[in-house]
């Protein structure tokens, strides 16, 4: 039988079409504005598809200094925060999961008062550089290690482990940190794909944390020069002040292609984690 098409779908279809369309829209601008030539984007006559073809901006993006080490700054931070952020969440969440823990009640609702009640931002900071955290690598990837919310859907799925394969475990000499590192890891992908997805992301976008942590511009993200890039209006490269003989027209240029450089990458990792996120999304969604 032939699927049926009502009024209301034509209506979703539109409304779908037009969210893709303003989604997809400054992100092509962007693209076509900073692969375009200076002579064009003067006359705006680029609006979809590049005009005088040319890779100079990105060119001057790839070869300033600045741009490139806080570049690895941000994966640094990513890739170390991520890591760290899921052992140490999945290992907590893990840990809540079981009821016959001691103190089970009052870790939970230790855990849960914090997505209501937090001590501020003055508080956290005299916290972190007690530490000695302050202009660290540490300081960007310890204080935001776990999120709330991700620890208690981790802490779902792994309510819903099955309970024997944790005691055939046990039966084989497996302790409580065995099961979880050799049998609960292995057989969570979803969960770890799902909820490391969501830390990377939130690493990668993490501007915050490096104004308030950060003093040495040698450790700045990428974020953070991104944003004084976009706010300033200035590039710290002199390359990007002589090409074109506009120094304001660049600096927008710039201002995309630094944007569009900032943001592959961690588009280009969801396509690989995309089959596991779905079934991890749903996670705790269903009871019974």
């Amino acid at each position: 039988m032939k699927a049926r098409v009502t009024g209301f779908d034509v209506i979703l279809y539109i409304i779908l079409s037009g969210v893709v369309v303003v989604t997809l829209y400054p992100f092509v601008y962007m693209i076509a504005v900073s692969l375009s030539s200076d002579i064009h984007v003067l006359k705006g006559e680029v609006f979809l598809w590049p005009k005088g073809l040319n890779f100079k901006v990105y060119s001057v993006v790839l070869k300033d200094q600045l741009i490139m080490r806080s570049y690895v700054n941000t994966i640094l931070y990513t890739v170390l925060g991520t890591t760290i952020s899921l052992l140490v969440t999945a290992a907590g969440a893990y840990a809540i999961s079981k009821k016959d823990l001691l103190f089970y009640r009052g870790f939970i609702m230790m855990i849960v008062i914090t997505m209501f009640f937090s001590g501020g931002m003055i508080p956290t900071f005299l916290v972190v550089k007690s530490y000695g955290l302050v202009d660290t690598i540490w300081g960007m990837v310890l204080p935001t290690a776990i999120s709330t919310w991700n620890l208690i859907v981790m802490r779902t799925f792994f309510a819903g482990f099955p309970k024997e394969i944790e005691e055939s475990g046990k039966m084989d000499g497996l302790t409580d940190i065995g099961v979880f590192f050799r049998l609960a890891l292995p057989l969570s992908k979803a969960i770890l794909a799902t909820i490391g997805l969501f830390y990377a992301v939130g690493i990668w976008n993490n501007f915050f944390s490096a104004m308030l942590y950060l003093r040495s511009s040698d450790l700045f993200p990428l974020q953070v020069v991104l944003r004084n890039i976009v706010l300033q209006g200035a590039s710290n490269s002199s390359e990007a002040t002589n090409i074109g003989g506009d120094t304001l027209l660049i600096d927008e240029s710039l201002k995309f292609a630094t944007i569009i450089v900032s943001t592959l990458p961690i588009l280009m990792v969801y396509p690989f984690l995309q089959k596991y996120f779905a079934k991890g999304a749903m996670i705790g969604s269903i009871k019974g």
